[in-house]
């Protein structure tokens, strides 16, 4: 080992409540005290008064006054300790520069929602300027590294991931436990009734709501659900009454957890969210089977020694958990994974690697953590109506292009005939169905094979950049409250005559990307581009009685989405052009029908406000007016105004009926107008409002 720096430690934890960060820097201390003492070296602990001694031989605490909390913290330390400083609890002093600062997770920018206004504000302010001045940062995952990054002044290549370790669970005794033996047999009429183990927290990214959905079917396999910690304050009385075998034991020991983790069917771990999730690697190491989200950190630290389940996804738990309780074989296999899993998470190791960090800040450490998540799974989905040569093009330039290949591409046609030569195309899977963007959709989502984590849903005219699939990806990984994506639209020609493929490709090539924006939130996505996280959409479909209109079409099958939670976003790292191209359309008159009964029925539904309603109309009839006196070429605005006028009547008489688009018959072409109407997937903007 390098000779042993010269440091303090940043003490302030000791006076805090014994939770995940806390207890990661009392195991880093405790196994950095046994490194020390092998080399009979010391390094000193600077704390406040009422700190209490942890009792470590060869890292003495020193008591510096006056104050406490954030203030002792940015007034009292940095003039009592003038050395190199390492902190470990996610603060530490603004004024110093040369100390090294873990944050734990991006958890506060992540789920606002689960901290109070003043631990969000003080985080908010503090972290950013710890990221730009300390000398170095690090972090507990390589999930939690990108986090950071995305949300504070360093680059995740510069953060040194320096994990939780497991050790510390091997010296629980149950012999010892207080609570967990009569956990087990209290109020049980059958001896032989088991149970299934969580802990329970207030923070809303812990997801225990997910507990209550499952509970019943859990009881009918006879099992409870204990949930340690967190209070019975979790959840309502009322809701706690409805879900008889839901047991709150509030505070148990650590000997407790190692009696209850040693007779559990398994842990239960739901989180949206973790910057590491410790509980895991510490029932793996009691051996106990985990089902844990697969979100955020979580794939990271379970490798496959877990069984995996998204955290919105209630059917997916109680699938895993009948397995394990219909088969021995399964939980043995977990019970011996997880304890090879455990290995890779080591004290010992995540110590030394501190120790060399005092020594040389930006030194760069191997990876010390189980490796990188992988990428979601993604499949595209292209619906088409009368279009083949396009569809061809687009769908080959995709296959040929994209930097992260997807796992099937399904084209949704009324006839085969519409998929062109795109159907003999690799991972090409062509399904025909009911025609209507809503519901050849629906037949493509009905179509997605096993596995898929994230479906993207082009435009047949839609030229996607050859990232686009690889930035959606990254997105849906790293932020997993993200549950919708859509990307930036270099041009869109749709209120245009239509660009030409070999356009499209010239634009992509050549366009200046630059925007004065990286991201925008909330975003509702665009038709031509968008991406959903699959266990988001669960059994949602689009609405086919929306028979026209696209994008509005959209607008209500992502209104309907953000009821059930989640974000929804639009990245400029994403682009493409959309061609906007004129062939395949229909009647104007049907359009303009639409533009009037679509936003009206959506008000209906609650999916679109009474004030853009209001606007959509206003604009919609105020175009079709100004431009049946002088209309282009390629818009049929008389059509249009007519199916205005034809939608407004019904819709005083009462009649909100989307889908009687469809009856309309068109009217003699006007003579001023090339062309009629819009497209199947009819006309949009990519500035997210509906084109005049």
């Amino acid at each position: 080992m390098s000779p042993v720096p010269s440091f303090g430690v940043n003490g302030r934890f000791l006076t805090q409540p014994v939770t995940g960060v806390q207890r990661y820097a009392r195991n880093v201390l405790t196994a950095m005290n046994a490194a020390l003492s092998d080399l009979s070296a010391s390094t000193p602990i600077i704390a406040p008064p009422s700190a209490p001694d942890p009792v470590l031989s060869a890292m003495p605490l020193v008591s510096a006054g006056p104050l406490a909390g954030h203030c002792w913290e940015q007034i009292v330390l940095p003039t009592r300790w003038r050395g190199r400083l390492l902190n470990l609890c996610n603060t530490a002093p603004v004024a110093k520069a040369d100390q090294v600062v873990c944050i734990h997770d991006a958890n506060i920018f992540v789920a606002p929602e689960s901290y109070g206004t003043a631990f969000r504000t003080v985080y908010r302010t503090l972290q950013p300027l710890l990221a730009r001045r300390a000398a170095r940062i690090t972090t507990v995952s390589a999930d939690s590294a990108r986090q950071i990054a995305r949300y504070l002044p360093v680059r995740a290549e510069d953060i040194v991931v320096l994990p939780d370790g497991h050790e510390h669970a091997l010296a629980w005794n149950p012999a010892l436990a207080r609570i967990g033996p009569s956990v087990i047999t209290e109020g049980r009429e059958h001896s032989e009734r088991g149970f299934v183990l969580a802990l329970g927290s207030h923070a809303r990214h812990k997801n225990l709501p997910l507990l209550l959905k499952i509970a019943p079917e859990l009881a009918e396999m006879g099992l409870d659900i204990v949930v340690a910690g967190g209070g019975a304050g979790i959840f309502a009385a009322e809701i706690l009454a409805s879900a008889p075998n839901v047991r709150m034991i509030g505070y148990v020991t650590d000997h407790d957890l190692a009696y209850l983790m040693e007779r559990t069917l398994c842990l239960l771990f739901p989180s949206w969210t973790e910057g590491f999730g410790l509980p895991i690697v510490e029932a793996m190491a009691r051996g106990c089977p985990v089902v844990s989200s697969d979100r955020a950190s979580m794939p990271e630290v379970c490798g496959d020694a877990a069984l995996m389940a998204p955290p919105d996804n209630p059917a997916a738990w109680v699938d895993h958990v009948r397995a394990l309780a219909r088969s021995r074989d399964l939980r043995q296999n977990l019970i011996g994974r997880g304890r090879e899993q455990v290995r890779l998470f080591s004290w010992a190791n995540t110590a030394a690697g501190y120790l060399e960090l005092m020594r040389e800040p930006k030194t760069r450490l191997a990876s010390r953590h189980a490796g990188d998540q992988p990428l979601p799974t993604v499949a595209v989905v292209i619906a088409t109506l009368g279009r083949p040569q396009i569809v061809t093009a687009t769908v080959k330039h995709l296959l040929e292009t994209q930097t992260l290949k997807p796992a099937t591409v399904i084209v949704s046609c009324v006839v085969r005939e519409d998929a062109g030569e795109a159907a003999n195309l690799p991972v090409v899977t062509v399904v025909t169905g009911r025609p209507g963007l809503p519901a050849q959709r629906n037949t493509a989502l009905a179509a997605l094979p096993a596995g898929i984590d994230v479906v993207v849903f082009f435009d047949d005219d839609f030229v996607a950049d050859a990232d686009w699939l690889a930035v959606a990806a990254k997105t849906f990984r790293d932020e997993p409250q993200v549950v919708a994506f859509t990307g930036h639209v270099l041009a869109d020609d749709i209120k245009g005559p239509g660009l030409s493929f070999d356009d499209a490709l010239r634009i992509l090539s050549t366009a200046d990307r630059s925007t004065s924006w990286s991201r925008l939130e909330p975003y509702s996505p665009y038709g031509c581009n968008m991406a959903f996280r699959l266990s988001a959409i669960g059994d949602l479909k689009f609405d086919e009685r929306l028979v026209l209109y696209g994008w509005l079409e959209d607008r209500d099958f992502s209104a309907a989405l953000a009821k059930r939670g989640g974000q929804s976003i639009k990245c400029a790292a994403a682009c493409g052009v959309h061609m906007g191209v004129k062939s395949g359309r229909v009647s104007g008159d049907r359009l303009g029908y639409s533009q009037i009964v679509n936003p009206i029925y959506m008000l209906r539904k609650g999916t679109m406000s009474s004030g853009r309603v209001s606007g959509q109309l206003l604009r919609n009839i105020a175009s079709n007016v100004w431009g049946s006196v002088r209309p282009e070429p390629f818009i049929d605005r008389r059509g249009r105004l007519r199916g205005n006028l034809r939608g407004l009547a019904d819709v005083v008489r009462g009649r909100v009926e989307p889908e009687r688009a469809m009856a309309i018959r068109s009217a003699p072409r006007d003579k001023t107008a090339s062309c009629t109407g819009v497209v199947s997937q009819p006309d949009s903007r990519s500035d997210g409002t509906a084109a005049s």
